[in-house]
C-alpha cells in the first residue's frame, strides 16, 4: 500500500515525479491493472489531449480499474487531462466518454474574446473554504494553466456539478471549474507542479493530510460567480537561453545580435565575426535555475546547432532538460531539431518520436521554426495546386505541429517566426499589399513601407511566405501558440517590433510571446499596453544583468498590468 503515479505514456509527467522527489514523497508507478489494487492514495497527472487519453487507459486496461479505484472511496487526485476524466465527455473529441462522475462536460473556451489556448498564470477563488480544506490553495497566489477545454462552472444549468466544485477561474469573461473535491476525489486544471513554490504547496498539503481526510469532503453549496470586468491572468515574462556547442564541445548559453552568436574578433569592426568565439553567457541548468528563483513565468532552453541532425543521440542536451526539470518548477519549452530525422545508422524518427523524448525528459512544450515554415509552404503549394484559395487551406495530418498538437494537444506545440522587413515602395502594388507598414509620420522611418519576410535556418534564408501567411497557416496547422522575433530588432535594445505584433495579433487567435529587441523594463510595459499580447521573451539583457526580471515584473504592476510577483 502507498502513493502510486499513474502516467499512460503521454506528456510531461516527469515534473510531478520531480515535485514529489523535492517534497520527499516515495511513490510507485502504475504498471498494471493489479497496481491500483495496492494503491492507498494515487494521482493521475494526464496531460495531452482527452481523446488520446481516454484510447491510451483503455489500450493498457487502465481505464476500468480506475473507475474502481476512484469508486473504491480511496484518495484521488487528478491534473488538468486527471481531473477532465472525471467529467462526462469533451468536445475535443465528442467520440470518447469520460468517466462522468463530474455531470457536466468539457468544452472549448470561446475565442470571441480572447487568445485560446488559456496559457499562463491565472488567480483562482474558492467557493468553500470554511467548509472544507482549501488543500493549501490561496486566492492571493497565481497558477499555471495551458488548455484550450474547461468544464463551464454554471449552478443554474449544472447544478450537480457545482457541488463538485472547489474553486473556480475567470478567463476573458468565461468562468470554468479551477478544482474539484468531493468525497475522495480532488483535482485541479491547473498545474501545480509547474506553479512554483504556491503549486507545491498544494501538492504537500493534499499528501499532509490524513488518508482518511483526503476520502470525505462534503458538497460544495451551489453559489453563484458572475464574471468580474477584468480575468486575473497576469501577464508572462519568459527567459530564453539559446544553447549550442562552444568551440569545445561545451553546452554554454550564448546571446547573438541579429542572430549572430560570435564575439567580434579583434581589430576593425570590419573583421568578420565568424573568426570570434562562440559568446559564453553561462551554463544553462545554473542560469535556469537562477532565473527560476528569480521569479520568471516560463523557460525556453533553445538549441540552436548541435542536436539538429540528430536530436535522440544528444544525449548532453537531453541531460540538460533532465537537469533543469528536477529543480525548476514553471514551464519548460524545448525548441531546435524537432522535426523528422535520420540517425546517422539510417534509422528514421518522428518529429513526434522527438518531442515525445523531450516531453518525458521534463519539457512542457516543444517549439518548431524552419518545419513549420515549409509545412505551411506544402499546404499552400498542394492549394494553389487544386486551384483552391491558399489561405483557406488545410493540412493533410502528416506535418510536425500536427502529428505532435493531436498526440499532445496543441497548447504543447510552440511555432518560432523569424521575419525581416522588406523595404518597398510605399505605392507599392504587390502580393503582400495588405500587409504593409508605413512610417509614422515624424519617426526616422516617415515615408518608408514595409511588409515582413519569413525566414528559415535561423535567418540565414530568406522564404517567399510573409509572416502573415505564416502565423495564419500554423493556427491553422494546429500550433497553440507564437514566439514572434523580430532579426531586425534582436540584440538592438531599442525595444519590441510593436508594428510587427500588432499586425500579427490581428492575424491569429492563439496566444502569442512578444520577442527581439527589448532593452529596458520599460519595453516590456510598452508592448503589453500597445499590442495585447499575453507574453513578452528576453535573452540577453537577462544574461547580462542589464535588466532584471523582478524590475520588469515591478515596472509592469505600476502600470497597472497583471504581474506574477
Amino acid at each position: 500500500m502507498g502513493l502510486f503515479f499513474l502516467d499512460y505514456g503521454a506528456g510531461n509527467v516527469q515534473s510531478l515525479a520531480n515535485s514529489l522527489r523535492k517534497l520527499g514523497h516515495d511513490f510507485q508507478w502504475i504498471t498494471c491493472p493489479d497496481d491500483f489494487r495496492k494503491a492507498s492514495s494515487l494521482i493521475f497527472p494526464g496531460v495531452g489531449a482527452f481523446g488520446q487519453a481516454i484510447d491510451a487507459l483503455e489500450s493498457q486496461g487502465l481505464l476500468q480499474p480506475l473507475r474502481e479505484y476512484i469508486a473504491s472511496g480511496k484518495p484521488y487526485f487528478g491534473i488538468c487531462i486527471g481531473m477532465q476524466v472525471l467529467f462526462q465527455s469533451s468536445t475535443e473529441n465528442s467520440s470518447k466518454k469520460g468517466l462522468g462522475i463530474v455531470p457536466s462536460p468539457i468544452e472549448e473556451f470561446s475565442n470571441s474574446d480572447k487568445a485560446v489556448p488559456h496559457i499562463g498564470w491565472n488567480s483562482v477563488d474558492l467557493l468553500d473554504s470554511e467548509d472544507k480544506s482549501d488543500e493549501g490553495l490561496n486566492t492571493s497566489s497565481h497558477y499555471y494553466f495551458v488548455h484550450s477545454y474547461r468544464a463551464k462552472y454554471d449552478p443554474s444549468v449544472y447544478p450537480e456539478a457545482a457541488e463538485w466544485a472547489h474553486g473556480v477561474t475567470q478567463y476573458g469573461q468565461e468562468v470554468f471549474i479551477a478544482s474539484v473535491r468531493k468525497n475522495n476525489a480532488f483535482g485541479t486544471q491547473f498545474h501545480p507542479e509547474k506553479s512554483g513554490n504556491a503549486g507545491l504547496k498544494i501538492i504537500s498539503s493534499w499528501l499532509s493530510e490524513s488518508e482518511a481526510s483526503r476520502s470525505n469532503a462534503p458538497s460544495t453549496p451551489r453559489v453563484a460567480r458572475t464574471p468580474r470586468l477584468k480575468d486575473g491572468l497576469t501577464r508572462r515574462i519568459v527567459a530564453c537561453m539559446d544553447v549550442r556547442s562552444n568551440d569545445d564541445g561545451d553546452l554554454v548559453v550564448t546571446k547573438g545580435d541579429q542572430y549572430d552568436v560570435r564575439e567580434k574578433a579583434p581589430g576593425t569592426a570590419q573583421t568578420p565575426s565568424s573568426s570570434g568565439a562562440v559568446r559564453n553567457l553561462g551554463k544553462p541548468v545554473a542560469l535556469a535555475e537562477r532565473y527560476y528563483a528569480a521569479g520568471a513565468d516560463e523557460l525556453c532552453l533553445m538549441n540552436i546547432t548541435s542536436f539538429r541532425h540528430s536530436p535522440l543521440l544528444d544525449q548532453p542536451m537531453l541531460a540538460v532538460v533532465r537537469a533543469a526539470a528536477k529543480e525548476v518548477f514553471v514551464p519548460l519549452t524545448i525548441g531546435g531539431g524537432i522535426k523528422d530525422t535520420v540517425d546517422p545508422d539510417g534509422t528514421r524518427r518522428s518529429a513526434l518520436e522527438v518531442a515525445g523524448a523531450y516531453f518525458r525528459a521534463g519539457a512542457d512544450k516543444v517549439s518548431i521554426a524552419s518545419e513549420a515554415v515549409k509545412a505551411v509552404e506544402t499546404m499552400r503549394e498542394l492549394a494553389k495546386a487544386a486551384d483552391q484559395d491558399p489561405d483557406l487551406a488545410s493540412g493533410d495530418g502528416t506535418s510536425a505541429i500536427e502529428t505532435i498538437a493531436k498526440a499532445y494537444g496543441r497548447q504543447a506545440v510552440v511555432v518560432s517566426i523569424d521575419p525581416r522587413r522588406v523595404y518597398v515602395e510605399p505605392t507599392y502594388d504587390g502580393p503582400h499589399k495588405s500587409e504593409l507598414i508605413f512610417g509614422k509620420e515624424g519617426s526616422a522611418e516617415d515615408g518608408k513601407a514595409w511588409w515582413y519576410q519569413c525566414t528559415i535556418s535561423g535567418g540565414r534564408e530568406n522564404r517567399p511566405l510573409s509572416v502573415v501567411e505564416l502565423a495564419r497557416g500554423v493556427e491553422k496547422l494546429g500550433a497553440g501558440e507564437i514566439v514572434l522575433n523580430s532579426i531586425d530588432r534582436d540584440g538592438t535594445g531599442k525595444g519590441f517590433d510593436v508594428d510587427l505584433i500588432q499586425l500579427v495579433r490581428r492575424t491569429v487567435s492563439i496566444p502569442i510571446v512578444a520577442s527581439s529587441g527589448a532593452g529596458s523594463a520599460a519595453h516590456f510595459v510598452e508592448v503589453f499596453e500597445k499590442t495585447g499580447v499575453e507574453a513578452a521573451l528576453a535573452a540577453g539583457i537577462f544574461h547580462r544583468g542589464e535588466v532584471g526580471i523582478g524590475e520588469v515584473k515591478e515596472a509592469l504592476a505600476k502600470a497597472g498590468l497583471n504581474a506574477r510577483i
